[in-house]
């Protein structure tokens, strides 16, 4: 028997024109929340949901709308004021069937306190990011949300007591985990009914798409959009898953309506006006119905969602290039360090960026970046080589062959024209031992506990303790990789010593393209 908030959240569906398959049921579980089960057996192709637009929460259709417009509040930020006001009306607004089935916040690091953050993030690829967007967001509330609460407007007048620091974050952490981008009009939008599709990554069992009321063609593919969190959480603005039957009613005065005469106008007569959960897979009964938030590692999985995935296929580790530096000044002088970075850099080559650092991306199977594999081979080259690339980068148009010719001459195999650069040729023994050094310092970052510590830590967890259980499978989860970046070095470092190298290797990529030496 379906719970009362579920029963309350049907009649809310029905009574907005909200329709869903019969094969559809929501299991209510106090620990987990909603799942979508199927009841008999869905096919590929099936149509599961239709959900008006006009039942959708955005900036457009909420209340507050005019606030939202005339402050300037975009993106995240303005759907999370919009969904605080929705909070704050409470049966007035016209999406309390929908509110209710909302838990108060997700279980996303930035509504962790720092000393959460501190002790079951540290080392982890999360450990800055959260404490960085935990200041952002503030910022966002003290700049752009506070002043609204001085407004005295005759339409409109905001409850103190619902736009707190804390009830922004709250918001945020909803936005950041449930919001789907909906189309260039609405913006990203709470959809109700489609948030309660678990995430499965590379399993999606249902797709998110728009398409015309008045239109029998599912073939609008510039509609088409997948569930996403709105990418604003990673970079927080600085600007800087019913009543009774009955549709809920409010004042026309600072309240909100669903499916007002200003959506309706004719500049929208164009707009699909709903959105539709189309099967893409065969589901059998008894199984539950998953959406997929992309092809996502752990990391970001808990920073946006809240939870992880065990054996993600998509996990990474990140290498900084303040790491890499540091290990290059215990070896080598500064002006060497910057002239070989310089020499990398003119080459053509570059780290992965997000906002001011720079790093390199390990992936799940502990194979490194191969730009940190051109750098730490430029960084080892003696200095008889080095001046040699230097001087044919003076004389030559390509610096593909320059390198090529440096490579060339120094594993003594000759390239042709045409021929292609092998990663063998970069794994030199010295290069190899920097890899593991790396790895090691990497490691290093995390609190004294061993990996088999956190592994054992991990199993005796309760998943009910939902912020432990998720850092700490995070944790394991790139110590993992770190173990077969180790792995991968001792293999390679292994083959050297055997003179057991193959012929061919991974082409060489530069700027994330495979890349042919001249």
């Amino acid at each position: 028997m379906a719970s009362r908030r579920v029963r309350a959240f049907k009649r809310w569906m029905r009574s907005q024109g909200l329709e869903y398959s019969d094969a559809l049921d929501f299991k209510d579980d106090p620990e987990q929340g909603i799942s979508v089960i199927a009841l008999g057996d869905l096919k590929e192709g099936d149509l599961v949901a239709t959900i008006p637009k006009s039942a959708c929460l955005t900036v457009k259709t909420s209340g507050a709308s005019d606030i939202i417009e005339s402050a300037g509040l975009g993106g995240s930020l303005g759907l999370a004021f919009a969904l605080m006001y929705e909070k704050s009306l409470g049966e007035d607004s016209p999406w309390a069937g929908y509110l209710q089935l909302l838990p108060q916040q997700e279980c996303v690091p930035c509504v962790w306190s720092l000393e959460e953050v501190d002790s079951l993030l540290s080392g982890t690829e999360l450990h800055e990011i959260v404490k960085e967007d935990k200041g952002l967001i503030f910022e966002d509330w003290k700049q752009n949300i506070l002043p609204l609460l001085d407004l005295n407007s005759a339409n409109v007048k905001l409850n103190p007591d619902y736009f707190g620091v804390e009830h922004y974050f709250a918001a945020k952490s909803l936005v950041a985990s449930r919001s789907f981008q909906i189309d260039d009009f609405h913006g990203s939008g709470m959809v109700p009914l489609a948030d309660l599709f678990n995430h499965k990554t590379g399993a999606e069992d249902v797709h998110f798409t728009s398409v015309s009321s008045h239109c029998q063609s599912d073939s609008d593919a510039d509609n088409d959009d997948h569930v996403v969190a709105n990418s604003d959480d990673n970079e927080p603005s600085t600007e800087h898953p019913h009543v009774d039957g009955e549709e809920s009613s409010a004042p026309s005065n600072g309240k909100s309506s669903l499916g007002g005469s200003d959506l309706e106008s004719s500049a929208l007569e164009d707009v699909p006006t709903v959105l539709q959960m189309i099967m893409v897979k065969d589901v059998r009964a008894g199984a539950e119905v998953f959406n997929t938030y992309g092809l996502i590692g752990n990391a970001a999985l808990l920073h946006r969602y809240g939870f992880t995935e065990p054996d993600n296929q998509f996990d990474i580790v990140n290498i900084d290039m303040e790491l890499v530096l540091k290990w290059s000044s215990s070896l080598f002088s500064s002006r060497y360090i910057r002239a070989r970075l310089s020499l990398w850099r003119k080459l053509g080559y570059s780290a992965c960026q997000s906002q001011n650092s720079e790093y390199f991306e390990i992936t799940s199977d502990g194979m490194p970046q191969i730009e940190l594999l051109i750098l730490l081979y430029i960084m080892l080259l003696t200095e008889n080589v080095y001046h040699k690339l230097d001087l044919k980068l003076s004389t030559t148009e390509s610096y593909d062959e320059a390198l090529c010719i440096i490579l060339s001459e120094k594993n003594n195999i000759q390239l042709g024209k045409g021929s292609e650069m092998s990663e063998e040729q970069l794994l030199t023994e010295s290069v190899c031992n920097a890899i593991s050094s790396l790895a090691d310092m990497r490691e290093s970052l995390y609190p004294s506990n061993s990996k088999e510590d956190d592994i054992e830590l991990l199993r005796s967890c309760s998943i009910r303790d939902r912020k432990l259980y998720h850092s700490l499978s995070l944790r394991v989860s790139e110590r993992k990789i770190l173990e077969k970046l180790r792995t991968y070095a001792a293999t390679h470092m292994l083959s050297i010593r055997n003179a057991k190298r193959g012929p061919t290797g991974k082409r060489l990529k530069r700027n994330g393209l495979q890349h042919s030496f001249l």
